[in-house]
């Protein structure tokens, strides 16, 4: 893929997620095989840890709307090459089963084949998000 294409499949990631397109919509950005991982703590937050398949997509903005409460997203920066595409950016939510809200950086890399997003891999403090989701 291009540079320029791949920034493009960035763009429309983050248009469509910050739009409100519907899970399955967003899931179309992806390869049947995707191989989604965002690392850290999963025993609280259900999209944590690794996934294949856009089932992943369609959980991840299906759980997180049904668990958090977006405050914020800042998009820093969309960065890449004939590979990739990486976001960089800051995000405040609330967890609504706790109220707790957590402010942190994140990148997203999205790696693209043949038009389509065939890896994910968000980098944030997963630690942090899922100690707020603790009750107590």
């Amino acid at each position: 893929m291009s540079v320029k294409k791949n920034l493009d499949i960035a763009q429309q990631f983050l248009a469509k997620l910050g739009g409100g397109a519907s899970p399955d919509e967003i899931a179309k950005l992806f390869s049947a095989n995707l191989d989604w991982d965002i690392p850290g703590d999963t025993g609280v937050l259900p999209w944590i840890g690794h996934k294949t398949g856009r089932g992943a997509v369609v959980e991840f903005v299906r759980d997180t709307g049904r668990m958090i409460e977006r405050l914020g997203l800042e998009i820093h920066d969309v960065i890449a090459s004939d590979e990739r595409a990486i976001i960089f950016g800051e995000l405040a939510t609330r967890i609504k089963s706790t109220g707790k809200v957590i402010e942190q950086a994140f990148a997203i890399v999205l790696t693209i084949s043949g038009g389509e997003i065939t890896r994910f891999l968000m980098l944030e403090d997963s630690f942090a998000t899922a100690n707020a989701a603790r009750a107590g």
